[in-house]
């Protein structure tokens, strides 16, 4: 590209204004940002006060340094450096398992954080858009006090529970944020984000992450993480929400089960098989579970406590035989169910990730086997129709979405992080957007 004369005295000027600050002589007006870049990891504390140190012996103003996430927890040894920070400080984690550190340096005390102009067009991995950085996740927002949520899993950048929450958050006026959080251990995780301090220096209160949404695959992991366990949460042995209570202390519970069992009835009932009388329509159905997980278990528990006849269908038969073992129920291979047809009028529900996004070709049972089902229920929302419940309707089942399911899982877990009643009207109209 050529460039026009007053191009060219720009950049002259700028070269001769740096090289006079190498010499010492550093205009009134310049405020000069020194940068760092780790590509490979995040080094430990006592390196990363080290590095500050040096950036700031420069001759510094603004101090920038950016480190790539092996782990999330790696972000919290960036706040602690960033909170403790003298001078103006911009520092992220790159990566996916970084996103929180570009999304709370509000919170933490960062100068500022970067947005890409357009998806996709990043300047460095796992760097959200000025878009989402607004109008999802209300940036402009957040200050120290805003309380910290979010979304557990691997995978989980396809959720859509920081729409829903964001927007709740924002409407009410509720002080909180909302976030994706790629985790891979889950103990370390809460044990990290528990801490009110780290190599002696006080970073965040522990009640700053105050609240979690848990998704595949950590759901039986994170109820071992918990102080105490919601007895209908111990009986099925997952959780899906977990709350900090005052005490700082970690309570779980289970809403998967709710939300799940009622859009079924909601859906049974609605149809002209439903039951119409004071009973669960459950009540006497076969219900096949595929999946023994921690969605498969609240599953077959919910169905159970209605009265169902359980069966559950995993690929790997022994984890099929437990929980079965667990409710009273049947137990099968995956492979063997497309052979299972000894009734008609059977529920199925598929609480695996086959068929999400972006494997959507893929899908659990032959579409021949589905016309045995009167309802089909899917997990998955990504996307909103799977190739299961395109072939299920297809052979005439009504089916129930896994947007049925997530909605209703999230108006508990909605209460129990802000005590507030949960604007159902508002999440159905958010998800249909």
């Amino acid at each position: 590209m050529e460039l026009g004369a007053d191009h060219i005295d720009i950049e002259l000027k700028a070269a001769h204004e740096f090289n006079n600050f190498l010499h010492g002589n550093k205009p009134g007006k310049c405020k000069v940002i020194i940068s760092s870049h780790n590509y490979d990891s995040t080094p430990p504390i006592e390196d990363l006060g080290n590095l500050v140190a040096r950036i700031q012996a420069a001759g510094a103003d603004i101090i920038k340094f950016a480190t790539t996430a092996l782990d999330i927890t790696d972000v919290a040894r960036v706040f602690q450096i960033t909170v403790h920070s003298q001078v103006p400080i911009i520092a992220m984690v790159m990566g996916e398992r970084g996103l929180m550190s570009r999304i709370l340096c509000p919170k933490f005390g960062g100068y500022l954080t970067f947005g890409s102009l357009e998806a996709g067009q990043v300047s460095a991995p796992g760097q959200p858009t000025i878009e989402e950085l607004v109008n999802l996740y209300n940036f402009r927002l957040l200050e120290p006090d805003t309380k910290v949520f979010g979304i557990i899993g691997n995978p989980v950048s396809h959720s859509k529970s920081p729409k829903l929450y964001n927007e709740a958050f924002k409407s009410v006026g509720f002080n909180g944020v909302y976030l994706h959080l790629l985790v891979d251990d889950v103990q370390k995780f809460f044990r990290t984000y528990s801490s009110m301090d780290f190599a002696g220096f006080r970073t965040y209160s522990s009640m700053d992450f105050a609240g979690f949404s848990v998704t595949i695959p950590h759901k039986e992991a994170a109820l071992a993480c918990c102080d105490e366990v919601d007895p209908v949460a111990k009986s099925i042995g997952a959780v899906n929400c977990v709350v900090r209570r005052p005490d700082g202390k970690l309570f779980g519970c289970n809403t998967d089960y709710v939300g799940a069992i009622s859009s079924i009835e909601d859906g049974l009932l609605g149809s002209q098989n439903g039951s119409t009388g004071t009973g669960s329509p459950l009540a006497g159905k076969l219900f096949v579970v595929i999946g023994a997980g921690g969605a498969g278990k609240a599953l077959a528990y919910g169905a159970k406590e209605k009265g169902a006849r359980v069966l559950i269908a995993n690929r790997t038969y022994d984890r099929a035989r437990e929980l079965a073992d667990l409710v009273g129920g049947q137990a099968l291979s995956l492979a063997e169910l497309d052979n299972f047809r000894p009734e008609k009028g059977m529920i199925l529900a598929n609480t695996t990730s086959i068929g999400m996004h972006p494997k959507v070709n893929e899908t659990p049972i032959s579409k021949e086997a589905l016309a045995n089902y009167m309802l089909v229920l899917n997990a998955v929302y990504t996307p909103k129709i799977t190739r299961l419940l395109r072939e299920a309707a297809e052979s005439g089942a009504q089916i129930v979405t896994g947007v049925d399911m997530f909605i209703g899982q999230a108006y508990e877990q909605y209460e129990r992080f802000t005590g507030l009643p949960a604007p159902k009207e508002q999440f159905k109209k958010i998800m249909e957007n």
